[in-house]
């Protein structure tokens, strides 16, 4: 199990090793790095998703890890409370970024509109109130970047649960 611990309250999830083994192993070693410590859910459109792991709350992009293969090809689907990696327009690009689907996307689904689709690889199993306190929240423009909340919400740390 693996706590994401914000400054609203704490998201538990789970990954599912079994179907999406190697974005399960990516997700893992950037919390066990502490990577996700004092990010912020830096994307937030309501009813569709929100998404964390790439930006500090000036909006300054942190560096990744090399990117993993997609694996949406897994039968796990993108419904509400899911757990995936968010990636630019090439298929393979997902590195540290995710999100928790706020309502059932099945358009994100393999094979989606680009024949891969969005790997779910968990899924939220406390912490409903959170991601939808989240998911209801103002959000502006900073920069370049759209749908930003107006309340930063901080991972105040990620950590595995024993």
């Amino acid at each position: 199990m693996i706590i994401i611990q914000t400054n609203i309250g704490n998201i538990k999830i789970i990954t599912n090793q079994e179907k999406a083994p190697i974005s399960s192993e990516n997700f893992i070693n950037y919390v066990k790095d502490g990577y996700y410590d004092n990010l912020i859910f830096h994307r937030v459109i309501k009813n569709f998703m929100i998404q964390a792991g790439g930006f500090t709350e000036d909006m300054a992009q942190k560096p990744t890890k090399s990117t993993i293969e997609n694996e949406a090809n897994n039968g796990l689907k993108n419904t509400k409370y899911s757990l995936a990696m968010a990636r630019t327009s090439e298929p393979h690009s997902a590195s540290s970024q995710f999100f928790i689907n706020t309502a059932d996307n099945s358009f994100l689904d393999y094979p989606g509109q680009d024949g891969y689709g969005y790997c779910v690889f968990g899924e939220v199993t406390e912490g409903f109130e959170v991601v939808d306190k989240i998911n209801n929240i103002a959000t502006t423009t900073k920069g370049y970047h759209n749908d930003v909340p107006e309340q930063a919400i901080i991972i105040q740390k990620a950590y595995m649960e024993d």
